[in-house]
Formats: C-alpha cells, sequence, structure tokens
C-alpha cells in the first residue's frame, strides 16, 4: 500500500504496535504504520475478541484454511493441542459486525496469522471477511 487511505479502515492492532501479539511482544510495522499516518483507523485484534488472552499459546490451522475452519472442516488449535476453534470463529464474527457497524470497505490484516493471513493459508477473519466482500490488505 503505497499511499494512506481516504476512508476509515480496521487495521489488525499489532501492526501498530499495540501489545496484542499471541507471545505479548510489540512488533510495529513501520509501512503499515507509515501507509495509515494521514488515516483513519480502528484498530482490532480477532483473537482478543473472542476470548482469548495475551500472552497466549501459538496456534495453527489444522486440516485446511479460514474457509475450512467456518466450514467445519477444520480446526484452529495450539501447540499444546487445545482446540481454539470457537475463539477464532467468534473473533472473525466480531470484527465483522464491526466492520459492518462501521461502514468499512477496506480491513488491513497480519500476514501468516491463523486469523488474519490474507495470501497463503487464509486465516480464519480474513476469509470470513472475503466472503463478504471486504477489500483485505496484507502486511
Amino acid at each position: 500500500m503505497n499511499s494512506t487511505l481516504s476512508t476509515t479502515c480496521l487495521v489488525s492492532s499489532c501492526l501498530m504496535g499495540f501489545c496484542t501479539r499471541y507471545d505479548g511482544a510489540t512488533k510495529p510495522h513501520e509501512d503499515c504504520i507509515r501507509a495509515l499516518a494521514k488515516s483513519c483507523w480502528i484498530p482490532i485484534c480477532p483473537e482478543q475478541l473472542g476470548g482469548l488472552a495475551t500472552p497466549r499459546e501459538a496456534a495453527v490451522l489444522t486440516g485446511g484454511n479460514g474457509h475450512d475452519v467456518l466450514a467445519g472442516r477444520a480446526q484452529v488449535i495450539t501447540g499444546s493441542g487445545r482446540d481454539v476453534t470457537e475463539n477464532f470463529i467468534r473473533g472473525a464474527e466480531m470484527v465483522l459486525q464491526l466492520a459492518r457497524l462501521q461502514n468499512i470497505s477496506t480491513v488491513i490484516l497480519k500476514a501468516r496469522s491463523p486469523s488474519c493471513a490474507v495470501h497463503g493459508k487464509i486465516g480464519v477473519t480474513a476469509a470470513l471477511l472475503k466472503t463478504h466482500g471486504y477489500t483485505l490488505i496484507e502486511y
């Protein structure tokens, strides 16, 4: 993304340096921050919205991608084997609700996330938003 957005967007809060990453670390994405410098944005963390704490155990999509999770054909499982699928689905649904309430058309999401990845193995939130026609940008 080379220019600032002219409308309000949702953005993965971890990209903006909020302490929402699974490991509790802060790793702001400078390119994302620069791109949104003169824009209106609302930070979101689907995993926190779904009821998971920070820090939390890392989780992976098993048996498919985010679309498969939403269809009940795959799961989201932590390294210790805990099934957090319901948390991921609940968080995705809450992000969708926020996007609708705020008349959002563009959502900026974190790459390589079981919630937010857009490219490669699409995450649960990204899959739900894509299904509903939102423009997704990945950093």
